[in-house]
């Protein structure tokens, strides 16, 4: 008998997974594979998910957002399981899932995971954790980590946009210096993002990023005057910010990897959750991760 085993954490976005469950047992069932389900306790160590896991499965599944797919795909290279992956993204943002492209219906989802083969795409390691989407420092990027659960699954989206709003009342510049072997640079930024993914906050930041090029997509915006910003920034809400650069307000770039140095007590933040101290090696994991039913191109 085929096996399959579904991680799902019962509080992601609107809790949509909880009532799915059946539907998506059945569906496995009709297609003669045996789906054991594992419902994350946010008390417990998710280890304890992988306990049976052995070379009779084979493939998981992971249903929730960003941060839970990031907890899950962490344990997983700590205990050194290579199971390709697929994906329900029903959590809030579900920038990731947006990034490759996933199907968000729960049928197509969970055919396109049953009917496909799996393909490499990259994933982040910052210092010793990994991260799917997106790793970043300075203004708005602890956002996600200030948002009280329970007003993010009720208000959806605009819970982002409120906070980030309420964030720009304390604009403050952080001085950082970056090393790769593409660039240096040593200065005051506001805000520093290192893409494996495209989007943030549902945002199109790094629209030239792609996910299986072996890159890193760094875009770092600079210390600039109020003024200044209000143009950058509706280039941001536009997404053209990074065609025709002034490299005196933004800098982007791609790398395999980043050294990161800041003194000023900044916040970092992977994947919506709270990320490692400074200093920062960031590097690239060049088709690190099998993930299923991706149409991507």
């Amino acid at each position: 008998m085929r096996k399959a085993k579904l991680i799902y954490n019962p509080n992601s976005g609107e809790k949509s997974i909880v009532n799915s469950l059946d539907f998506i047992i059945s569906i496995y069932q009709k297609n003669n594979i045996t789906l054991i389900p594992y419902r994350i306790d946010k008390n417990e160590c998710i280890d304890k998910a992988f306990l049976d896991i052995d070379d009779t499965y084979e493939h998981l599944i992971i249903a929730g957002g960003d941060g839970t797919i990031d907890i899950i795909i962490n344990a997983m290279k700590n205990l050194n399981i290579n199971l390709p992956v697929g994906i329900l993204p029903v959590g809030t943002a579900n920038d990731f899932a947006h990034s490759l492209g996933l199907e968000f219906d729960i049928k197509k989802a969970v055919d396109n995971i049953i009917n496909s083969n799996p393909r490499n795409f990259d994933i982040g390691k910052i210092n010793d954790k990994y991260f799917i989407n997106v790793a970043s420092a300075g203004m708005f990027t602890d956002v996600s980590q200030k948002i009280n659960p329970d007003f993010k699954n009720y208000m959806g989206k605009v819970a982002y946009y409120i906070a980030g709003i309420e964030e720009t009342l304390h604009l403050r510049a952080f001085n950082i210096k970056v090393k790769s072997d593409e660039v240096e640079y040593k200065g005051n930024m506001y805000l520093m993002l290192v893409f494996n993914g495209k989007t943030a906050g549902n945002l199109n930041l790094a629209y030239k990023a792609k996910l299986d090029d072996g890159y890193l997509d760094v875009i770092i915006f600079k210390d600039m005057p109020i003024p200044k910003s209000i143009p950058v920034f509706i280039n941001v809400l536009k997404g053209e910010h990074l065609d025709n650069l002034n490299e005196d307000d933004i800098l982007y770039f791609k790398t395999k990897e980043i050294y990161i140095e800041c003194e000023d007590g900044l916040t970092t933040d992977i994947d919506g959750e709270k990320g490692p101290d400074f200093p920062l090696d960031i590097k690239c994991i060049e088709g690190g991760l099998e993930i299923l039913g991706v149409d991507y191109s």
